[in-house]
């Protein structure tokens, strides 16, 4: 299991929301490209990017700094904005790993199949959740399909690698859904396909958390981490050594 780091960008600089709600956000970093490279010095080897201006306005906005990030080295897994094979394919162009696939997924479900039969997991289905419903659109509108409907339904597509947020616990430091996760986990796990949880991290005991999960769950196959690096309550390159030794 890895722990991947999070970059969100909006207005150009490095936020993070509470709740997903674009007017509360904190600003971390004035250039997002110093919070990847204090990530690759803490010892990260992946990191997880999010382009909040292309999920609310949807299509990818930072590019040049995304490119940037990707020159550090680190396996980069970038969404917000994704909604067309064109987009994924300049992301790939810029050294994205990973293209992250979200709202596109929900009103296009065989959008997402498509990518991922071609490019295998390169491509990731990035499921939020808010009340247990679908939220798309940079989680502005709800969807009426559950989170767990949507994952079996693309799972048995042929979808190999999703990305699972709670909205209602994300940037909040309240802890992460385990619960949620799990059924999650257990909704995935006859197709095996892999998960990346993320919402609420706040101490690295929930990281130890996500670990016995991942003990349970083999395709449990990270955790994104936030709000709590910023605000030191999670030392990376600490929980990095923790996840490490399991």
């Amino acid at each position: 299991m890895k722990i991947y780091p999070a970059v969100d960008i909006k207005d150009g600089k490095c936020v993070r929301l509470k709740m997903g709600d674009a007017s509360n956000k904190t600003v971390y970093f004035e250039n997002p490209l110093d919070a990847a490279k204090s990530f690759a010095e803490a010892g990260s080897k992946v990191i997880h990017v999010v382009d909040l201006d292309g999920a609310f306005g949807g299509s990818v906005a930072n590019m040049e700094v995304i490119s940037q990030i990707a020159g550090l080295g680190m396996f980069v897994e970038l969404g917000g904005g994704l909604r067309d094979e064109a987009s994924v394919r300049r992301a790939f162009d810029a050294g994205v790993g990973r293209a992250i696939i979200g709202t596109k997924a929900c009103t296009n479900p065989e959008f997402a199949i498509s990518l991922a039969e071609k490019y295998g997991e390169k491509i990731a289905v990035g499921i939020d959740a808010k009340g247990g419903k679908v939220a798309i659109k940079g989680w502005v509108e709800i969807s009426d399909l559950t989170a767990f409907e949507l994952a079996e339904k693309l799972a048995r597509g042929g979808v190999g690698m999703f990305i699972y947020t709670d909205i209602d616990t994300d940037g909040m430091l309240s802890g992460p859904n385990i619960p949620s996760q799990k059924k999650m986990l257990e909704t995935l796990l006859p197709f095996g396909a892999s998960l990346i949880a993320s919402g609420g991290v706040s101490s690295e005991e929930d990281i130890c958390n996500f670990i016995g999960l991942g003990e349970s769950f083999k395709i449990l196959e990270g955790v994104i981490v936030g709000k709590a690096i910023y605000e030191g309550r999670v030392d990376l390159r600490n929980a990095i050594k923790k996840i490490s030794c399991h």
